[in-house]
Formats: C-alpha cells, sequence, structure tokens
C-alpha cells in the first residue's frame, strides 16, 4: 500500500491525461524507479500500477453496471474444479474451493459483469460492441506483460491487478483489493465516452442516396447522377467520420448540427472527386471491385465528374458561412495536386526512401490532416491543438503509406511500376531478401506509429485523445 501511494504521488505530479503509450509507460516508470532505486527490478508491476493510476479517477466515474471483472482460470483449485470451459468462460460451480465465485458474487451482486478466461481478445469485443465501457483484470504478470498492451493501444479504460505468484495452477490475489476496486464510485458523474460506432453508423447514413439529394446541388443530367452514384457507393467514410468524431470529442455533444453534416459530406465530396482523377491518371478500370468512372465513360467525363464533385464540396462548405472550412479545404487540396504532381513525375528521378516520403507528406497527410481540422474548426475554440493535430496527422499519414506499400508487396511479392517504398529499398539496397525489405518497411510502420502516439503524448481531452489512439490502431495496428 505504500508504494501505491507513492505511484500516486508521482502520476498527479506528471498531470497526464489517459491514455499513455507503452513508450510513456516505460518511461514514467524509469523516472520512478530513478527516485526509489530499490525499485529497480519492479519495472513491469510499475509500469501496471502507473496507468492503473491514471485510469483510476475515469473508472470510478463509469457505473458498475457498466464495467467487468475479468478472472484467471489459474485462480481455481487445479485437480478439484469440477467446472466446464465454452467459449465465454468458465463455468463456475460455486463450490467453494477458491476465490473465484466469492468475487463473481460480490460483481453480481454490486450490478457488474464477470468472466473467467483468458487474454483480452474478448474484453475488447465486448468493449467495442458496447456491452461494457471499463474493465478490471487479474492475471498474472507474465500474461499482463502480453495482454496489457491491447489495453493501452484500444484505449480501454482499464485497470490491471497481477496475482501475488507466477505460475498456471492454484494462485494467489489480493481479493480485498479486487473488491474495492470494482465496488469503488465517484460522486461525480463519470465521462461520456463516445460510442464510435454510432458515430461512424450516423455519418453512414448521411451518404445513402435520398440523405445525399438533400444535401448536394444534384443536376439531373448525367454528370450529377454519376456524381450522386459515386458518392453514395462504396467508401470507408474515414474522412467524414474522423471530422465527426473529433468533432462530438471536443463538444462533448451527439448532436451533430447540421454544418457538421455539411462539412462531413463536403469532405467526401472532396475525396472521391481525388480518386476519379487518380483512376485517370494512373489508368485504373476497377476501384471497389467495381469499373471506374473513367472505364465507364472515358477520361474526359472522368475528369469533368471529378471537377464538378470539387464545385459540389465548395459549394456546400459555402453553406456553413464557415470560410476557415474553405482555406483548409483549399489547402489540403493544393498540397494533394503537389503530391500527386511528384508522384506522376517519378521516372524522373532517383526513387530514394526520402523522395517517396516527400510524395506522402503531400499526397497522403493531407486527407487525415483535413479531417480532423475541420472538426476541430466546427467545434470552436480549440485552436491551440492545431500544431499537435498536425504532427499527429503527419506520423499516420506516412505510416498508412508505408503500411499499404507493405501490405501490396506481401500480397503480390512483385515490384510495381510506381514510386512506392518498395522500390526505394530495391534502389537503395539492390542485394537485399524480399524478407529484408519486408522488415525494414515494418519497422518503419513501427516508427511512425509510435511517432503518432508520441504526438498525443501531452493532449488533455480524453475522448479527443481516446478516439486518436483508436484510429491509430485501426489504422497502423
Amino acid at each position: 500500500m505504500h508504494l501505491r501511494n507513492a505511484l500516486k504521488a508521482f502520476v498527479q505530479t506528471q498531470h497526464l491525461c489517459p491514455p499513455v503509450s507503452l513508450k510513456q509507460l516505460e518511461q514514467l516508470a524509469g523516472a520512478f524507479i530513478s527516485d526509489h532505486p530499490d525499485c529497480s527490478e519492479m519495472r513491469p508491476w510499475l509500469m501496471v500500477e502507473i496507468h492503473n493510476q491514471l485510469w483510476l479517477p475515469i473508472v470510478a466515474g463509469i457505473p458498475r453496471e457498466r464495467r467487468l471483472l475479468m478472472l484467471p482460470k489459474c485462480l481455481s483449485r487445479y485437480g478439484e474444479c469440477q467446472a466446464e470451459f465454452d467459449e465465454y468462460g468458465l463455468l463456475c460451480h460455486h463450490c467453494g474451493r477458491c476465490p473465484i465465485p466469492r468475487l463473481q458474487d460480490k460483481v453480481e451482486q454490486l450490478g457488474g459483469l464477470s468472466i473467467v478466461a483468458e487474454g483480452f481478445t474478448q474484453v475488447i469485443e465486448l468493449i467495442e460492441s458496447r456491452v461494457i465501457d471499463a474493465v478490471i483484470g487479474v492475471s498474472c504478470l507474465d500474461s499482463l506483460e502480453k495482454a496489457f498492451p491491447l489495453l493501452v493501444r484500444h484505449a480501454v479504460p482499464g485497470l490491471a491487478i497481477a496475482l501475488n505468484d507466477s505460475g498456471c495452477r492454484d494462485t494467489h490475489v489480493d481479493t480485498d483489493y479486487v473488491e474495492e476496486l470494482f465496488a469503488m464510485l465517484s460522486e461525480e458523474a463519470g465521462p461520456q465516452l463516445l460510442d464510435h460506432d454510432a458515430i461512424h453508423d450516423q455519418v453512414s447514413r448521411w451518404f445513402a442516396r435520398s440523405e445525399l439529394e438533400q444535401i448536394m446541388h444534384i443536376t439531373e443530367d448525367r454528370t450529377g447522377q454519376v456524381c450522386l452514384d459515386w458518392m453514395s457507393g462504396e467508401g470507408k467514410r474515414w474522412r467524414p467520420f474522423l471530422l465527426s468524431a473529433v468533432w462530438q470529442a471536443l463538444t462533448g455533444r451527439t448532436d451533430m448540427p447540421i454544418d457538421v453534416h455539411r462539412a462531413a459530406v463536403a469532405v467526401e465530396c472532396f475525396h472521391k472527386a481525388s480518386l476519379i482523377h487518380d483512376d485517370v491518371e494512373d489508368h485504373d478500370d476497377t476501384r471497389y471491385g467495381q469499373p471506374t468512372v473513367n472505364a465507364l465513360y472515358g477520361d474526359a467525363f472522368a475528369i469533368n465528374a471529378g471537377d464538378a464533385l470539387l464545385g459540389q464540396g465548395y459549394h456546400i462548405l459555402a453553406e456553413t458561412g464557415n470560410t476557415e472550412l474553405i482555406r483548409l479545404i483549399a489547402d489540403a487540396h493544393a498540397k494533394l495536386c503537389s503530391g500527386q504532381g511528384e508522384e506522376l513525375m517519378w521516372d524522373k528521378r532517383p526513387v530514394t526512401m526520402d523522395f517517396v516520403l516527400n510524395i506522402s507528406r503531400n499526397k497522403t497527410v493531407p486527407a487525415f490532416e483535413v479531417s480532423l481540422m475541420l472538426g476541430l474548426s466546427c467545434a470552436k475554440g480549440f485552436t491551440h491543438l492545431r500544431p499537435m493535430l498536425k504532427t499527429y496527422s503527419e506520423a499516420l499519414g506516412i505510416g498508412y503509406q508505408l503500411k499499404d506499400d507493405l501490405e501490396d508487396f506481401v500480397q503480390d511479392n512483385e515490384l510495381a511500376c510506381h514510386p512506392s517504398a518498395v522500390l526505394a529499398l530495391r534502389t537503395e539496397h539492390p542485394t537485399w531478401t524480399d524478407e529484408q525489405v519486408k522488415t525494414q518497411l515494418q519497422q518503419l510502420v513501427d516508427k511512425y506509429h509510435q511517432q503518432a502516439l508520441d504526438a498525443l503524448s501531452e493532449l488533455d481531452e480524453l475522448e479527443l485523445k481516446r478516439l486518436l489512439y483508436q484510429v491509430t490502431e485501426k489504422i497502423l495496428g
């Protein structure tokens, strides 16, 4: 208890908002050890406890019925336990030979949920399906070291409790401490955790044909109808989702106003226009498994349809009355054209890694950055976050492009004739094997993954930080 109190005092001096990355947890543990050298052999435990101290106030504000207690099977008595195991975990017979039934009964009395299972994969699924909002997990330190990164990377509000002993049989835990943590409840209302799936579903509905007809200024001619088909067709809607989720994270509101709706549709107009033009420039015949606009109607018509979507985007943004939105889009538009121009002229100069990364900075990065900046602008009053989001977007965009190049190479294992990171590595290291190229690319993806998380280290808006952690994991994890 003395050590936990010392850690609590230490964490309070750091003024940090969760989540924090594993790298940052390692640094914090190192800083604590420098003042407490007798703890030098306890680094993994210290990392877990620092993580707990950061999340304690958040978990305390989450209703108990939205929490899950996760227990390990090794708490049962080996050779005596008669319980069955199914896909959901251990089905306890409440024989009383181990602490599992006592803990599960206590959690049930408090209105919470509990499972006896191995690994955090099921927990992530429960979090993502909105069955629970927080997890309190008990495990041996060895297992925590393996599963703990899942909690961190997914920005799950959670606490981890290490078993008193190692091994996979007849282990023990401080049951009073487990009960204390699950029972704690803040008198203040906890944070309103964003439902990212609900945001994505709402945004997706905005791109139904009938909804688009209410926002866009579609003409009855062929160009207008092709634009409408293209906008309502396939797509992940990453950009409008990011814009809308950033707005919700910063404002705490769920009733998205019409101007957020307009900005989200506009940013997708620009994205879809860039795809049409990209297909023409790359002579591509399919996208989303369907014929491209240029394949169906020819290059000239496709260029015209892309231009029409750009006009739609600017028109929709103008209706918001927020001229900053127009400036942000215009800047991103110009930067993207610069990057695309460099890519189109790639065979006029040596393809180095610096050259490829610079194309990504101008072509891929703006697509992420503009969505975040538009959400920031719609939320109003958060201009101090711009430098951080800019740094984050650059790392995320470059990492995304590197990962895309890596996946293409792994799937095709052929050297494509375009300025990719694979071609750059082949040019700079002609003797490297395929495995060396793949290993180097993965290391680069990991590097920019960490840079993206590093950019968020000082962010003190909980929901925005959780959102961007989860986005980073989905895109680069």
